[in-house]
């Protein structure tokens, strides 16, 4: 998943990401990882540690009942939630297909950027109308039968002076929390939004069509930073974009970079908020009692049997109204970025956490057993 991006700040990449593009982000030192020391490391990584009933990485031991569940869901869940789930990203990738027929991709800059966002007419309304649609159905097949959206809103003191007839001012992109891959689903289901993603991900069977349908701009990870600059500008151009014209795909950012378990959030790249436009900040949470559906230290493989084998997942949504920066945010994208992720914190009653994918991966590496824990080359993303 590419949220796992660098700050797309071109301001804060150009005078040293060059030279850090080229080392290792990690490298080991002498620091021994013991089985004491998980104590003191979960309370240092506290916004990656699982707590659910199946303990870190999903390898902890299991009481006689859960193993039962398992094994029953095993035989009989999970086949039919996997040739439903496969079915329904056919048929979406056939419709993607017939919408695309006889139609160029839109192409941005000089770094391979295309996308069918960009279509009007009945072709667009049905990939968007149909995404939604199988998105939802998508996510009630993985058990999340309800969703639970609360609308926050907005305070009655600033709209005092506004004229009734006049429409509200449109967000250039949504801003979210990132929890897990299904945190992509909801908002598919929600608004069809455009997503940033791995250069890869184009070129994928099925999915590579739907995520151009989708209007997703791809980046590579170990990009010099020319691209960064690129898709930088790319991201800035479709915010500014999507808030001037309501027909325009908007954009969706996970300023954190990285997933969490869902109760903290990390410090925000500034990447979303160049644009100096509008932002929709959603909360999402996933509650849960035994398997917890966050994708936080956890193998992809082993996070998707245990998720299918779930007979009810839930997931809670907290929008708040739309963000508008003053003149004083404009002018400073940190400032804009930090006080919507205040604000996002105290909505949604989540901590806040100054650590980042660096510190994700020392936690990663130590729950792996490697005989040296890793340190940081890189500083930290203001």
């Amino acid at each position: 998943m590419e949220s796992e991006l660098k700050d797309l700040d071109p301001r804060s990449n150009s005078q040293d990401v060059s030279s850090k593009d080229d080392r290792p982000l990690l490298k080991s030192d002498s620091t021994v990882v013991s089985p004491d020391n998980l104590q003191e490391l979960e309370k240092k990584f506290a916004a990656y540690v699982r707590s659910d009933a199946y303990g870190p990485m999903g390898c902890g031991e299991l009481p006689l009942k859960e193993k039962l569940l398992l094994a029953f869901a095993l035989v009989t869940l999970v086949p039919i939630r996997l040739v439903v789930a496969f079915t329904i990203l056919v048929v979406y990738y056939l419709i993607c297909r017939v919408c695309t027929l006889f139609s160029a991709p839109n192409r941005e800059g000089e770094d391979e950027q295309e996308d069918y966002a960009h279509m009007g007419g009945w072709r667009r309304a049905v990939i968007v109308q149909c995404g939604r649609f199988l998105s939802r159905a998508l996510l009630f097949t993985l058990g999340f039968y309800w969703i639970n959206v609360t609308y926050r809103d907005p305070l009655t003191t600033e709209d005092e002076g506004k004229d009734e007839d006049e429409e509200p001012e449109r967000p250039g992109a949504i801003i979210s929390n990132h929890v897990s891959y299904l945190d992509i689903l909801y908002h598919m289901s929600s608004s069809f939004p455009s997503f940033v993603a791995k250069r890869s991900v184009a070129k994928l069977p099925l999915i590579g069509l739907i995520s151009k349908c989708l209007g997703c701009v791809y980046v590579q990870r170990e990009s010099k930073s020319s691209d960064f600059k690129g898709v930088a500008g790319v991201v800035t151009e479709r915010v500014c974009e999507a808030h001037q014209n309501k027909f325009a795909p908007m954009m969706m950012l996970f300023p954190e970079g990285t997933t969490t378990n869902g109760g903290f959030l990390l410090p925000f790249k500034t990447g979303a908020f160049l644009a100096k436009a509008p932002v929709l900040p959603v909360i999402l949470r996933y509650p849960y009692q035994r398997f917890s559906p966050a994708w936080d230290s956890i193998s992809g493989v082993r996070h998707v049997i245990f998720l299918f084998c779930q007979f009810v997942n839930h997931i809670e949504v907290t929008r708040l109204p739309v963000y508008i920066p003053s003149q004083q945010e404009k002018d400073d994208p940190k400032l804009y970025a930090n006080n919507v992720r205040k604000l996002m914190a105290s909505e949604g009653n989540l901590i806040l956490s100054d650590i980042g994918l660096a510190e994700k991966r020392i936690y990663h590496a130590a729950l792996n057993g490697n005989n040296s824990l890793p340190s940081v080359l890189h500083q930290k993303d203001d």
